[in-house]
């Protein structure tokens, strides 16, 4: 196989995509879209640009709700992309951002009580991870936040799980994911890992 070297501007290799909720500095809850989470156990380590409002709530309120959208959610997402709740505006912003601090409303989304934070959870999301943040530094060129979330709760929409199991049926369940900069669903299922506690018998 022959290779071309290039200079790609983004780097979204195909990352699912999440909605968080977290508190405004007036209790009001802010609802951002992002595609840099990863999970290491009961963490999710979540990178968010400084500047926006989602990087300043988490450093002044630290919990955060993180909401996972199916695929045919795109267009909400799509309708929060351009939305920004910080005032003024952050300058790499400004020529493509519009402020907006009822982000629900626009998105046509509903929020629902959590159980263990503050911030909302997004009713529409089939997963909705609880969760507390206790570390948070700066990405290596500091310009994202890197945030590391504790999930305390996960809820999941009760189609998505094995009966009588707390296993998420990896045939019922696709993210939506952001692939440099396009929304897809997941494809056919090609395999299993021989780690997965959820085999092809037991998942159909």
């Amino acid at each position: 196989m022959t290779h071309l070297t290039i200079e790609p501007s983004i780097l979204y290799v195909g990352t699912p995509v999440a909605l968080l909720t977290t508190l405004n500095e007036d209790g009001t809850a802010n609802l951002a879209p992002m595609s840099s989470a990863w999970a290491l156990g009961d963490v999710v380590v979540l990178g968010v640009g400084l500047g926006g409002q989602t990087a300043t709530n988490l450093r002044t309120h630290p919990e955060v709700v993180i909401n996972y959208p199916s695929p045919d959610q795109w267009t909400a997402v799509e309708r929060l992309a351009p939305l920004t709740a910080a005032h003024p505006i952050p300058p790499h912003k400004q020529a493509r951002f519009h402020h907006n601090r009822t982000k629900f409303t626009a998105a046509g989304l509903t929020p629902a009580p959590a159980d263990l934070v503050a911030p909302p959870l997004v009713a529409e999301c089939p997963l909705q991870f609880e969760a507390t943040v206790v570390h948070t530094n700066l990405d290596a060129k500091g310009n994202f936040l890197i945030a590391q979330a504790r999930v305390l709760r996960v809820h999941a929409a009760p189609h998505l799980v094995l009966p009588g199991t707390s296993h998420i049926n990896p045939a019922k369940w696709s993210p939506l994911i952001y692939n440099f900069r396009h929304y897809h669903p997941l494809g056919p299922e090609l395999g299993e890992s021989f780690r997965t506690k959820t085999p092809r018998k037991q998942g159909t």
